[in-house]
């Protein structure tokens, strides 16, 4: 029995463009948790921000309330996979069950707990980000993380219900279902905001990007119409005369700028509203424009009780989420490949699957508890 079996490889988050592809020890599941065996995980936005100059989310000097983690920590948010053993008190569940993970932390006493909105908790926070996460061979999550899968929901799908449930809850923001949307931004969680919006049959879905490329396949997703931000000379106006000089219902900004927001505004009815998705860090708007157009500017963060309805959705309803996967890597790929591919530009990269199992021939054995923050070379 080979002693490397009690550890296995990880994405480590040490500083900005300082995340090593390390040998650490395999955790072992502490009392409520699980251990998981990691089939895929996503790349997002926020891991590379993390990447590229970080910290923003990730714990350096104190730990996180809901993780006791800090810096550094395996990365890694979008993930799902096998449950290959339980910690003390953990039922429900059984080793062997494929889960899709929902990887919010939450602390289940505080008043937006105890009110159901646990994506606004006060300790809120993401394994992968303010804990240790699924960019490893194996991850141990609080059991509460863990959705069972029926047999009819692959892995590839589940691995991509986490931006699924951004833009599901972005949707479920919006109120009623609108009969026009505009989504500016087609990164993933925006071509899943346009492929959940023609799933619940909206009749006119506007996508806006910059990149050709991008467009046609939110075309392939269901968009009925498409502008090119970066040719048109004014995006809303063009949205405008789509939709008669009305404006659609709800514009979904999912890029994170000033630009977009503006955009989102102008291409909005009067009465409408607008759901800020992208994270911007700060923002001048026409208040007297926003009044006298009565117009609503909602924010989205993370999602909740989102996990179900996708199940549902993909399980029942036969809905394909993996067209927003343009590639699968090894983890030993994720910085050149992976990051990088991804900070270079638009380009043909929509959403990259890590898949840290690509060598792994061996159940693990597991080794004594190490400390939470612990992570060593």
């Amino acid at each position: 029995m080979r002693a490397d079996r009690h550890r296995m490889k990880a994405a480590v988050w040490y500083g900005a463009r300082d995340v090593r592809i390390a040998k650490v020890d395999i955790p072992t599941p502490q009392p409520g948790e699980l251990l998981v065996e990691v089939a895929y995980c996503g790349i997002c936005g926020s891991d590379l921000h993390e990447y590229a100059d970080g910290p923003h989310a990730i714990p350096v000097a104190e730990p996180h309330p809901g993780s006791g983690a800090t810096a550094p920590l395996v990365l890694g948010h979008e993930f799902c996979g096998t449950v290959a053993a339980l910690g003390p008190s953990v039922t429900g569940l059984a080793v062997g069950d494929r889960v899709a993970v929902e990887p919010n932390y939450r602390c289940g006493t505080c008043p937006r707990c105890r009110a159901g909105e646990y994506n606004i908790c006060r300790h809120f926070g993401f394994a992968g980000l303010m804990g240790n996460g699924g960019m490893a061979e194996y991850a141990a999550i609080p059991a509460y993380m863990a959705h069972r899968l029926p047999e009819t929901v692959s892995l590839e799908q589940a691995a991509l219900f986490e931006p699924a449930s951004v833009a599901l809850h972005a949707l479920r923001r919006a109120g009623t279902t609108p009969e026009t949307v505009a989504v500016v931004g087609l990164g993933p969680v925006g071509l899943l905001t346009v492929l959940l919006a023609a799933e619940r049959e909206v009749r006119r879905i506007v996508a806006v990007d910059v990149s050709p490329a991008r467009l046609q396949r939110a075309a392939g997703l269901g968009a009925t119409d498409l502008i090119d931000a970066g040719s048109e000379e004014d995006a809303g106006d063009r949205i405008r005369e789509l939709t008669a000089g009305e404006g659609v219902d709800v514009a979904f900004e999912a890029v994170g700028s000033e630009i977009a927001l503006r955009t989102c505004l102008a291409a909005t009815r009067r009465g409408g509203r607008v759901v800020l998705v992208g994270l911007a860090p700060e923002v001048s708007l026409d208040t007297f424009a926003l009044v006298n157009n009565e117009q609503s500017i909602i924010a989205s963060v993370g999602y909740r009780d989102t996990y179900p309805e996708l199940i549902h959705l993909v399980a029942e309803r036969g809905l394909d989420l993996t067209p927003v996967v343009t590639s699968t890597i090894a983890l030993d790929a994720l910085i050149p490949h992976g990051f990088e591919a991804l900070l270079d530009g638009p380009g043909d990269q929509v959403k990259i699957l890590v898949d840290p199992a690509a060598h792994r021939t061996e159940a693990p054995l597991l080794a004594s508890p190490v400390g939470r923050t612990e992570l060593r070379k």
